[in-house]
């Protein structure tokens, strides 16, 4: 009986076509341009439609595949418990060790070790003291030290841990650490000194089958400023070429494939981020796949969220972010996570930044429940095509790399670091006129917020970049320097809205310009209404303020602003909210200074507070 109702439910509904679909979306437009209004292009290098059918999954070829199948799209296994990692910076051993055990304590199973020096075999026992070994993983990286790796599993032989439980990653990568952010390998020319010991690390350590000694640090790519399809691309062509250079080692295909771990970041572009693991894990697949088959083919990654959207101004806006961008690598399948805490772009974390960083991750697991599902966006028409345009758009570039030679060549020869550098500066500009978004920074700030002491002049300054190498940056810096300029130059400059005209526009013209002048901290004095431009021009002047706008409606500019100006005089700067059609004859008579959705805010701002003499 229910299925006969269901049926005679649905016969009420028949399917729409796609051409009935477009031909109400083109009415709907009203001659306006599809492609201008609807389709997406992305800077990824492909287009995004509005809509997506059942039929556009036409000829993408995995589908069908289930989680732990080749070639791996849904996952490499058949369960979604990742791992909460949490990185410690080792300052002191003692120290280190104690914040690594309350760590575990509090919920993490995966602990790097951030090494700033070499250590002893004594220290690295005294690191991992009181740590169970079979059940939480431990990462190392920072100082190059040949003898780490024996340190580490003469302790964990010490310990008696199980060759089958413990995990631990060494975060060797002369690729990326070393050639791609100094210029140069560790051991001179060409790096074979570099892949001759990581072979002999993975012979060595055959007891200990879930040792990985290569970590391919491709969250360096976006952390610099690339697209999404650069940091996969490259990130895949690096790991391509130690799987080269560790078989001319004398490793098989096989010991080389499982020894690399790959991590990447995960910024806040939801959707695309789900699709870039999922497409990584195909590609990887297909890669190894040509060498060796097996779980090897299985890509082994770790993800952090992404160091550039990290804000020095308006902190707790990080948990925002670190909470989308660790929803999207915890949906999309990864084998660990850590969410970097609110105050990383200024401060070493405290012990709150940190709870807040470890609970972002057991909230998804205990109340959300993501570990329960494997790989929920798939089938989704739209994560799909995601999927498989990143695909693509990453594999051209990876064949691209390999054509010049492999990483290496290309990264010597300025491909990739030009590549990364064009598109940091694409993003840079978009900051810059607020196409992309930092919530905070270039756009709704705090109007009150004043840089404490913590935030410095060397936090907010991002390395000059250096045509052979990489350097790593936070997409907000520009305006924090601006910002901070202002907060330590002693004085308080004010922005008055002089409202008037039409209430509607005014009102909405000046919670413009008060988002627009408080992203460079000037102080902004914002008004309900003026019944008239004397009213507010002889308000403006009481105030003090360096800086009046008048907010209005295009119609009114050509009668208001005018007046406005004269009964202003020079005692302030001058503004228009807006970009009237009558902007042309108001500069005819002086007023020369405007602000609209089409400024480069950034640019305009730096104006304004070199004319204020700061």
């Amino acid at each position: 009986m229910a299925n006969n109702t269901e049926e005679k439910l649905f016969s009420q509904f028949p399917p729409v076509s796609t051409e009935q679909w477009e031909a109400a979306i083109t009415a709907d437009l009203k001659g306006a341009d599809y492609q201008k209004k609807l389709v997406w292009r992305t800077t990824e290098g492909f287009n995004v439609r509005p809509y997506y059918r059942a039929e556009d999954l036409e000829g993408i070829k995995y589908l069908g595949k289930k989680s732990g199948e080749f070639p791996y799209v849904r996952g490499n296994r058949c369960n979604n418990r990742w791992r909460i990692h949490e990185t410690i910076a080792v300052k002191e051993v003692a120290e280190a060790n104690r914040l690594a055990l309350h760590a575990v304590e509090a919920g993490a199973d995966s602990i790097g070790f951030d090494l700033s020096e070499k250590l002893s075999a004594q220290q690295v026992a005294d690191l991992m003291a009181g740590i169970d070994l079979n059940a939480t993983e431990l990462a190392f990286s920072g100082k190059p030290d040949a003898e780490l790796p024996d340190k580490v599993l003469s302790v964990a032989e010490a310990k008696k841990a199980d060759p089958e439980k413990f995990r631990v990653f060494f975060g060797y990568d002369p690729l990326i650490r070393q050639l791609s952010l100094t210029g140069a390998f560790c051991d001179g020319d060409d790096g074979q000194q570099c892949y001759k010991t990581i072979a002999g690390f993975v012979r060595g350590a055959k007891a200990w089958p879930k040792a990985k000694f290569v970590t391919v640090s491709g969250e360096t790519f976006q952390n610099s400023g690339s697209t999404i399809t650069q940091e996969l691309a490259f990130t895949l062509a690096a790991g391509h070429e130690y799987l080269v250079k560790l078989t001319e080692a004398g490793l098989s295909a096989e010991e080389a494939a499982r020894t690399i771990r790959f991590s990447m970041a995960v910024s806040s572009n939801y959707f695309m981020e789900m699709a870039k693991f999922r497409a990584g894990r195909m590609l990887w697949a297909n890669i190894v796949n040509a060498y060796t088959g097996g779980c090897a083919r299985k890509m082994f990654t770790h993800a952090v969220t992404s160091g550039w959207n990290i804000t020095a101004y308006d902190p707790y806006v990080n948990m925002l972010r670190g909470t989308t961008e660790a929803m999207s690598a915890s949906l999309a399948g990864v084998h660990s996570l850590e969410v970097l805490p609110f105050d990383t772009a200024y401060e070493s974390p405290t012990e709150f930044s940190s709870r807040i960083a470890r609970n972002v991750q057991l909230l998804l697991k205990n109340e959300s429940h993501f570990d329960n599902v494997v790989d929920p966006a798939g089938g989704s028409y739209y994560i799909e095509n995601l999927t498989q345009s990143i695909a693509e758009q990453a594999w051209k570039l990876f064949k691209e790399v390999e054509e010049r030679g492999g990483y290496t060549a290309a990264f010597r020869d300025g491909f990739i670091p030009d590549a990364v550098k064009a598109s940091a500066e694409a993003k840079d500009n978009a900051v810059a006129t607020r196409r992309i978004v930092l919530l905070g920074t270039n756009q709704y700030p705090n109007f009150n917020e004043v840089a404490d002491s913590a935030i410095t002049e060397a936090c907010i300054t991002p390395q000059a970049w250096d045509a052979k190498v990489l350097r790593p940056y936070r997409g907000g810096m520009a305006f924090e320097q601006l910002r901070l300029k202002v907060d330590r130059s002693g004085r308080s400059p004010r922005a008055f809205m002089l409202t008037c005209g039409t209430l509607a526009m005014a009102r909405a013209r000046s919670q413009f310009a008060c988002n627009f002048f408080a992203c460079a901290g000037i102080r902004v004095v914002d008004n309900t209404f003026f019944h008239s431009v004397e009213e507010g021009a002889k308000a403006a002047l009481d105030s003090g303020a360096e800086i009046v706008v008048i907010c209005a409606a295009d119609d009114d500019y050509a009668t208001l602003a005018p007046k406005a100006k004269e009964l202003l005089g020079e005692r302030a700067l001058f503004v228009v909210a807006g970009a009237p059609a009558s902007q042309p004859e108001l500069e005819a008579q002086g007023i020369t200074r405007f602000i609209s959705v089409r400024s480069n805010v950034l640019e305009t701002l730096r104006e304004y507070v070199k004319e204020l003499g700061i």
